[in-house]
Protein backbone atom coordinates (compact mmCIF):
# COMPACT_ATOMS: atom_id res chain seq x y z
CA UNK A 1 0.00 0.00 0.00
CA UNK A 2 0.90 3.59 -0.90
CA UNK A 3 -0.05 6.68 1.38
CA UNK A 4 0.88 10.15 0.33
CA UNK A 5 4.17 9.11 -1.34
CA UNK A 6 4.96 6.19 1.20
CA UNK A 7 5.13 2.40 0.55
CA UNK A 8 4.33 0.06 3.01
CA UNK A 9 4.07 -3.87 3.02
CA UNK A 10 1.78 -6.10 5.67
CA UNK A 11 2.60 -9.19 7.65
CA UNK A 12 0.44 -10.71 9.68
CA UNK A 13 -3.82 -10.22 10.48
CA UNK A 14 -6.11 -9.00 7.85
CA UNK A 15 -9.00 -8.28 9.91
CA UNK A 16 -9.64 -4.26 9.09
CA UNK A 17 -9.49 -4.06 12.32
CA UNK A 18 -6.57 -5.62 13.97
CA UNK A 19 -3.99 -3.83 15.83
CA UNK A 20 -0.89 -2.81 14.34
CA UNK A 21 2.88 -2.72 14.94
CA UNK A 22 5.13 -0.32 12.72
CA UNK A 23 8.51 -0.86 11.69
CA UNK A 24 10.93 1.88 10.75
CA UNK A 25 14.23 0.63 9.24
CA UNK A 26 17.35 2.36 8.81
CA UNK A 27 19.55 4.42 6.04
CA UNK A 28 20.26 2.51 3.01
CA UNK A 29 17.33 0.05 4.39
CA UNK A 30 13.93 -0.36 3.43
CA UNK A 31 10.45 -2.15 5.03
CA UNK A 32 11.86 -5.65 4.36
CA UNK A 33 14.83 -5.74 6.08
CA UNK A 34 12.53 -6.51 9.16
CA UNK A 35 10.44 -9.16 7.08
CA UNK A 36 11.39 -12.17 9.09
CA UNK A 37 11.27 -10.64 12.29
CA UNK A 38 8.06 -8.96 11.87
CA UNK A 39 6.67 -12.63 10.73
CA UNK A 40 7.79 -14.09 14.33
CA UNK A 41 6.34 -10.94 15.96
CA UNK A 42 3.44 -11.84 15.14
CA UNK A 43 3.03 -15.32 15.11
CA UNK A 44 3.89 -14.82 18.81
CA UNK A 45 0.79 -12.27 19.04
CA UNK A 46 -1.88 -13.23 16.77
CA UNK A 47 -4.40 -10.97 15.84
CA UNK A 48 -1.80 -8.67 15.31
CA UNK A 49 -0.64 -6.89 11.85
CA UNK A 50 2.85 -5.89 11.71
CA UNK A 51 3.25 -2.98 8.89
CA UNK A 52 6.56 -2.45 7.33
CA UNK A 53 7.17 1.10 6.15
CA UNK A 54 9.61 2.68 3.34
CA UNK A 55 11.16 6.21 4.58
CA UNK A 56 11.32 8.50 2.23
CA UNK A 57 13.89 7.96 -0.87
CA UNK A 58 14.06 4.78 0.48
CA UNK A 59 12.52 1.12 -1.03
CA UNK A 60 9.37 1.76 -3.43
CA UNK A 61 8.75 5.46 -1.43
CA UNK A 62 9.96 8.17 -3.55
CA UNK A 63 9.08 11.96 -4.99
CA UNK A 64 8.52 13.13 -1.19
CA UNK A 65 9.38 17.22 -1.22
CA UNK A 66 12.24 18.95 0.72
CA UNK A 67 13.61 19.14 3.51
CA UNK A 68 14.41 15.61 4.16
CA UNK A 69 14.52 15.68 7.83
CA UNK A 70 13.49 13.59 11.17
CA UNK A 71 10.50 15.87 11.16
CA UNK A 72 9.45 15.18 7.29
CA UNK A 73 9.49 12.00 7.77
CA UNK A 74 7.64 12.06 11.12
CA UNK A 75 5.01 14.02 8.70
CA UNK A 76 5.07 11.39 6.38
CA UNK A 77 4.04 8.66 8.86
CA UNK A 78 1.19 11.00 9.78
CA UNK A 79 -0.12 10.92 6.51
CA UNK A 80 0.55 7.18 5.86
CA UNK A 81 -1.78 6.80 8.99
CA UNK A 82 -4.53 9.15 7.41
CA UNK A 83 -4.57 6.73 4.62
CA UNK A 84 -4.61 3.55 6.71
CA UNK A 85 -7.47 5.09 8.62
CA UNK A 86 -5.64 4.43 11.57
CA UNK A 87 -1.69 4.39 12.54
CA UNK A 88 0.19 1.91 14.78
CA UNK A 89 -0.12 1.01 18.81
CA UNK A 90 3.32 -0.12 18.81
CA UNK A 91 6.21 1.54 16.85
CA UNK A 92 9.64 0.14 15.91
CA UNK A 93 12.05 1.73 14.68
CA UNK A 94 16.00 1.05 14.41
CA UNK A 95 19.09 3.23 13.93
CA UNK A 96 18.02 6.35 11.96
CA UNK A 97 14.35 4.70 11.88
CA UNK A 98 14.72 5.00 15.44
CA UNK A 99 14.80 8.81 15.55
CA UNK A 100 12.00 8.94 13.45
CA UNK A 101 10.08 7.46 16.26
CA UNK A 102 10.96 9.51 18.75
CA UNK A 103 10.38 12.44 16.58
CA UNK A 104 7.02 11.16 15.90
CA UNK A 105 5.96 9.42 19.41
CA UNK A 106 6.65 12.84 21.15
CA UNK A 107 3.96 14.15 18.77
CA UNK A 108 1.48 12.29 20.91
CA UNK A 109 -0.36 10.69 17.91
CA UNK A 110 -4.02 9.15 18.53
CA UNK A 111 -3.44 5.34 19.61
CA UNK A 112 -0.15 5.16 19.61
CA UNK A 113 1.00 3.05 23.15
CA UNK A 114 4.61 2.05 23.27
CA UNK A 115 7.72 3.20 20.88
CA UNK A 116 10.88 0.84 20.43
CA UNK A 117 14.22 2.72 19.47
CA UNK A 118 16.24 0.04 18.73
CA UNK A 119 20.30 1.00 18.77
CA UNK A 120 19.96 4.84 17.99
CA UNK A 121 21.11 7.52 20.80
CA UNK A 122 18.76 10.23 21.18
CA UNK A 123 21.16 12.81 20.65
CA UNK A 124 23.20 14.12 17.59
CA UNK A 125 25.66 11.70 15.69
CA UNK A 126 29.65 11.93 15.53
CA UNK A 127 29.90 10.24 12.38
CA UNK A 128 33.88 10.23 12.00
CA UNK A 129 36.02 7.53 11.25
CA UNK A 130 37.34 5.69 14.47
CA UNK A 131 34.50 6.79 16.17
CA UNK A 132 32.56 3.63 15.27
CA UNK A 133 32.48 0.55 12.18
CA UNK A 134 28.85 0.96 11.55
CA UNK A 135 28.79 4.60 11.10
CA UNK A 136 32.20 4.95 9.21
CA UNK A 137 31.07 2.18 6.72
CA UNK A 138 28.00 3.91 6.09
CA UNK A 139 29.62 7.58 5.37
CA UNK A 140 32.52 5.44 3.21
CA UNK A 141 29.51 3.78 1.23
CA UNK A 142 27.91 7.09 0.53
CA UNK A 143 31.43 7.83 -0.85
CA UNK A 144 31.89 4.56 -2.70
CA UNK A 145 27.86 5.11 -4.15
CA UNK A 146 28.89 8.88 -5.10
CA UNK A 147 31.91 7.27 -7.31
CA UNK A 148 29.83 4.32 -9.45
CA UNK A 149 29.36 4.96 -12.82
CA UNK A 150 25.91 4.53 -13.64
CA UNK A 151 24.28 2.08 -15.39
CA UNK A 152 25.53 -0.94 -13.00
CA UNK A 153 26.04 -3.83 -15.34
CA UNK A 154 24.70 -6.10 -13.12
CA UNK A 155 24.05 -6.63 -8.91
CA UNK A 156 27.48 -8.88 -8.65
CA UNK A 157 29.43 -5.95 -10.72
CA UNK A 158 28.36 -3.63 -7.64
CA UNK A 159 28.99 -6.31 -5.36
CA UNK A 160 32.45 -7.28 -6.82
CA UNK A 161 33.08 -3.74 -7.06
CA UNK A 162 32.16 -3.04 -3.13
CA UNK A 163 34.32 -5.82 -2.24
CA UNK A 164 37.56 -4.92 -4.56
CA UNK A 165 36.88 -1.44 -2.09
CA UNK A 166 37.36 -3.11 0.79
CA UNK A 167 33.77 -3.78 1.92
CA UNK A 168 32.23 -6.91 3.35
CA UNK A 169 30.70 -9.58 1.11
CA UNK A 170 27.35 -9.25 3.27
CA UNK A 171 27.11 -5.28 3.29
CA UNK A 172 27.98 -5.70 -0.76
CA UNK A 173 25.65 -8.20 -1.19
CA UNK A 174 22.76 -5.44 0.78
CA UNK A 175 23.33 -2.56 -1.25
CA UNK A 176 22.35 -4.59 -4.00
CA UNK A 177 18.86 -4.50 -3.03
CA UNK A 178 19.22 -0.60 -3.75
CA UNK A 179 19.45 -1.35 -7.26
CA UNK A 180 16.02 -1.13 -10.10
CA UNK A 181 16.67 -1.61 -13.55
CA UNK A 182 16.85 1.30 -15.93
CA UNK A 183 17.62 -0.20 -19.91
CA UNK A 184 20.02 -2.31 -20.23
CA UNK A 185 21.74 -1.73 -16.79
CA UNK A 186 20.69 -0.78 -13.05
CA UNK A 187 20.39 2.63 -10.98
CA UNK A 188 20.18 3.53 -7.72
CA UNK A 189 16.56 3.05 -5.93
CA UNK A 190 17.19 6.36 -3.89
CA UNK A 191 18.31 9.88 -4.28
CA UNK A 192 22.15 10.12 -3.04
CA UNK A 193 21.36 14.02 -2.21
CA UNK A 194 18.46 13.21 -0.43
CA UNK A 195 19.90 10.69 1.40
CA UNK A 196 22.83 12.77 2.67
CA UNK A 197 20.43 15.34 3.89
CA UNK A 198 18.81 12.93 6.02
CA UNK A 199 21.82 11.35 7.17
CA UNK A 200 22.75 15.07 8.47
CA UNK A 201 20.05 16.07 9.78
CA UNK A 202 19.62 12.64 11.85
CA UNK A 203 23.16 13.46 12.70
CA UNK A 204 22.84 16.84 14.10
CA UNK A 205 19.40 16.30 15.74
CA UNK A 206 19.41 15.92 19.79
CA UNK A 207 16.47 14.51 20.96
CA UNK A 208 17.30 13.31 24.59
CA UNK A 209 14.55 15.97 25.48
CA UNK A 210 11.52 14.59 23.62
CA UNK A 211 12.27 11.12 25.48
CA UNK A 212 9.57 10.01 28.39
CA UNK A 213 7.57 13.15 27.13
CA UNK A 214 4.21 12.51 26.37
CA UNK A 215 1.94 9.75 26.54
CA UNK A 216 3.56 7.12 25.06
CA UNK A 217 5.94 4.96 26.61
CA UNK A 218 9.41 4.62 25.42
CA UNK A 219 11.50 1.68 25.41
CA UNK A 220 15.27 2.62 24.29
CA UNK A 221 17.36 -0.94 23.39
CA UNK A 222 21.13 -0.51 23.50
CA UNK A 223 22.76 -3.05 21.97
CA UNK A 224 25.89 -4.07 24.25
CA UNK A 225 28.29 -4.81 20.66
CA UNK A 226 27.21 -1.33 19.53
CA UNK A 227 30.05 1.00 19.29
CA UNK A 228 27.87 4.45 18.99
CA UNK A 229 27.48 4.77 23.14
CA UNK A 230 29.79 6.58 25.13
CA UNK A 231 29.75 6.51 28.85
CA UNK A 232 27.78 9.39 28.58
CA UNK A 233 24.97 8.44 27.24
CA UNK A 234 25.00 5.12 28.88
CA UNK A 235 24.75 7.58 32.48
CA UNK A 236 21.73 9.37 30.51
CA UNK A 237 19.70 6.10 29.79
CA UNK A 238 20.36 4.80 33.71
CA UNK A 239 18.85 8.40 34.92
CA UNK A 240 15.78 8.14 32.45
CA UNK A 241 15.05 4.67 33.72
CA UNK A 242 15.24 6.19 36.96
CA UNK A 243 13.32 8.58 36.97
CA UNK A 244 10.98 5.95 35.17
CA UNK A 245 10.58 8.26 31.76
CA UNK A 246 11.64 5.26 29.58
CA UNK A 247 12.66 1.61 29.96
CA UNK A 248 15.81 0.54 28.68
CA UNK A 249 16.84 -2.35 27.00
CA UNK A 250 20.43 -4.31 27.42
CA UNK A 251 20.60 -7.04 24.55
CA UNK A 252 24.29 -7.37 25.38
CA UNK A 253 25.50 -9.76 22.91
CA UNK A 254 23.99 -8.01 19.78
CA UNK A 255 26.08 -5.57 17.68
CA UNK A 256 23.89 -2.64 15.73
CA UNK A 257 21.51 -4.84 13.91
CA UNK A 258 20.17 -5.89 16.90
CA UNK A 259 17.55 -7.95 14.76
CA UNK A 260 19.97 -9.55 13.21
CA UNK A 261 22.66 -10.88 15.71
CA UNK A 262 20.13 -11.56 18.74
CA UNK A 263 16.43 -11.77 17.03
CA UNK A 264 14.79 -13.94 20.20
CA UNK A 265 16.27 -11.38 22.63
CA UNK A 266 14.24 -8.39 21.19
CA UNK A 267 11.19 -10.83 20.06
CA UNK A 268 10.98 -11.25 24.36
CA UNK A 269 11.38 -7.81 25.12
CA UNK A 270 8.75 -6.55 22.54
CA UNK A 271 6.11 -9.18 22.17
CA UNK A 272 4.61 -8.25 25.52
CA UNK A 273 4.06 -4.27 24.59
CA UNK A 274 1.37 -6.34 21.76
CA UNK A 275 -1.19 -6.48 24.00
CA UNK A 276 -5.19 -6.70 23.92
CA UNK A 277 -6.71 -2.88 23.02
Amino acid sequence: MRGDGLACTTVGAHDADAAEVWFLHGILGSGRNWRSFARQLVERRPGWRAVLVDLRNHGDSHGQPPPHTLEACADDLGALAGARGSGPRVLVGHSFGGKVALTYAARGPHGLHDAWVVDAIPGPAVVSPGRDPDDTDVMRVLEAVAAMPLPIASHDALRDALVAQGFSSDLAGWMTTNLRREGDGFVWRFALDAVQAMIADYAARDLWPLVGRGPVRMHLVRAGRSGRWTSSDDARLEALQRQDLADVVRIEAAGHWVHVDAPEALLAAIAPTLTAA
